[in-house]
């Protein structure tokens, strides 16, 4: 159609009394007819190549590179091409640089802890220009450290969700506002943590805060002017489909929680959108919200056109020990029994991943409902899901440790009181936020996680206040050391292809390339490149700061590069930065 709209331009330009050449208004056609296909959906569940559009590289948040320049064989050549620093943007103490950059037509996006965001040149590294968020210092209202965890793209605009709870599109080209947004107010626990998803005219993001009593929701706007499309709560009120599973009197459910931590994934043939929930509030006092308190912790799919509910899968019932979902789901295809299905993928803090058919919401592989002890003083479930396969860290501890008693051994889902009680895994995992990749060939999910402890400690009633925390106890790291696990995990099988173990907590997302490749972070600053099918290390390079964000592999003009933001994070205790780092094969 288009070179047909350009002929006719050509022929009939005089009778138009056109004054600008024909060859200027065709190439801005074509330009935006390239710009609308490669943010369609059929474009966006590609794996991305000279480009990196959406957080997770793709809408199925595979994390997948499908590029071959780079591999196990010349790894070990690639080089820093140029470095930066963002202006010292977000390396104060209160910051963490979670971000993955994207990419599109040759300009890095990344977005600091301080939700600056920058556009940067891939060719120079030359800063084309700036947004300065300027939040206010007084938010109060944040859980764990200042972040983002990147932007949005689509039509022309960098989509930014902000700390203060505000919505932004950015113009891609200059960085000015072109609308603004109160999706919801920080005073009332609510802030903006992961990075915004474009689909079809739609901004769709999702809020944190279930620590300070709120209810969670995901919601989409109108790319056009921000203006609200739908909302769906993720903790369900009165008359809707899983309100029966809070108490049924007083109003637990309107501080339940459930809130949502990252980027959500989008099946566009299904229609329908997935995201993985947070903790119900309060975390560790689960006597005052009987029954198992969905949609809490849990994989939801809705409708991606009204939000409308279709299914979900609780991963954990009635959880009193912050065993929440903060990693992103990831959807792929594999064959089951000699049937391909559409899978989805979820690897939650109790170290297990959860394997569904994202059609229905059924287990692909077993998940058995087993008993746990119980407690009735924290009206815990009687039942939890063990998912049949391999755990990717350890859920009971084998030895206890000097001056500490062990009930049932620490093993998970063991209940507490008042009294601390050590046990695993720990509350902050497990599987944290930092994303899991997956490579579509071998049919393999990469994971990076924690196996340590914690003391659990709850029982403490509380009413929550406009804007005040409130968890109904407290967790303190427990006596044994950090360490890292870094885990290769079979989607058909649910079973460990290989798992290694790192002295130092492992923070960093991973990518995978069909180089075999495995990018990953580290703490003090290192940025490894592993061999894909045994974890074997095959290069580093130190950044100078805190690896703890997830590189970006893309293609521009004939060369492969991998782009990292080293900028620390506050819960890995690493060192802050502003680094960001262009890498690509030597001459």
């Amino acid at each position: 159609m288009l070179p047909f709209i350009c002929g006719a331009i050509n022929m009939y330009r005089n009778f138009l009394l056109m004054t600008i050449p024909s060859w200027v208004l065709c190439s801005a056609l074509y330009a935006q007819s390239i710009s609308t296909e490669e943010f369609s959906g059929e474009m966006l569940i590609k794996p991305p190549t000279t480009g990196w559009l959406t957080n997770g590289g793709d809408l199925y948040n595979q994390r997948y590179s499908p590029l071959t320049q780079i591999n196990q064989d010349n790894v070990d050549e690639i080089e820093p091409l140029w470095h930066i620093n963002l202006d010292g943007s977000g390396v104060g103490p209160q910051y963490s640089a979670e971000a993955q950059p994207l990419v599109h037509e040759g300009v890095i996006f990344v977005i600091t802890g301080a939700n600056d965001v920058f556009a940067i040149d891939v060719e120079t590294g030359e800063q084309l220009w700036k947004y300065e968020a300027n939040l206010d210092r007084a938010i109060s209202t944040i859980c764990c450290g200042w972040v983002s965890r990147g932007v949005g793209l689509g039509e022309g605009k960098v989509f930014v969700g902000q700390l203060d709870g505000k919505l932004l599109a950015l113009d891609e080209k200059t960085g000015e506002i072109l609308w603004s947004t109160q999706a919801e107010r920080w005073q009332e626990g609510f802030t903006i943590t992961s990075a915004p998803l474009y689909y079809d005219g739609m901004v769709i993001t999702g809020f944190a805060g279930a620590e300070y009593g709120v209810r969670g929701r995901v919601k989409a706007y109108d790319s056009d002017d921000g203006s609200l499309i739908w909302t769906f709560y993720t903790i369900p009120g009165p008359g809707e489909i899983g309100y029966e599973s809070w108490p049924q009197t007083g109003i637990a459910w309107e501080h339940g929680g459930a809130t949502v931590w990252q980027t959500p994934a989008i099946d566009p043939e299904l229609g329908l959108v997935y995201f993985s929930t947070g903790n119900a509030g309060p975390d560790f006092y689960g006597g005052g919200r009987p029954g198992d308190n969905l949609f809490a912790v849990s994989i939801v799919a809705v409708d991606v056109e009204t939000g409308e509910y279709r299914w979900h899968y609780q991963q954990v019932h009635h959880d009193i020990w912050d065993f929440d979902s903060p990693n992103p789901v990831i959807l792929f295809d594999a064959n089951y029994d000699g049937v391909e299905r559409k899978g989805i993928v979820e690897v939650s803090k109790t170290g297990w991943a959860y394997i569904l058919d994202r059609e229905t919401g059924e287990p692909l592989i077993g998940i058995e409902e087993l008993p746990v002890p119980q407690d009735l003083r924290q009206a815990t479930a009687p039942t939890q899901p063990y998912p049949v396969g391999d755990a990717l860290v350890p859920q009971h501890i084998e030895i206890a440790p000097e001056g500490y008693k062990l009930v049932n051994q620490g093993r998970i889902f063991t209940p507490f009181w008042t009294e601390m009680q050590l046990g695993k895994p720990a509350a902050t995992g497990g599987a944290n936020w930092p994303p899991s990749s997956y490579d579509p060939i071998n049919q393999t999910l990469y994971v990076c996680a924690t196996d340590t402890t914690h003391l659990f400690t709850g029982g403490v009633d509380e009413s929550p206040e406009l804007g005040e925390r409130y968890v109904g106890g407290v967790f303190v790291r427990g006596p044994t050391p950090r360490a890292g696990i870094l885990a290769a995990l079979d989607v058909t099988t649910n079973r460990l292809r290989w798992q290694q173990a790192w002295l130092d907590q492992c923070y960093s997302g991973t990518v995978v390339t069909a180089g075999g490749l495995l990018f990953v972070g580290r703490n003090d600053g290192r940025l490894t490149a592993l061999d894909s099918d045994d974890g074997s290390k095959l290069w580093e390079f130190q950044t100078e700061a805190g690896m703890n964000t997830t590189v970006t592999v893309f293609e521009h003009l004939g060369t492969q590069y991998v782009v990292a933001y080293a900028g620390g994070s506050l819960f890995a205790q690493s060192q802050r930065g502003d680094n960001l780092w262009l890498f690509a094969l030597g001459d």
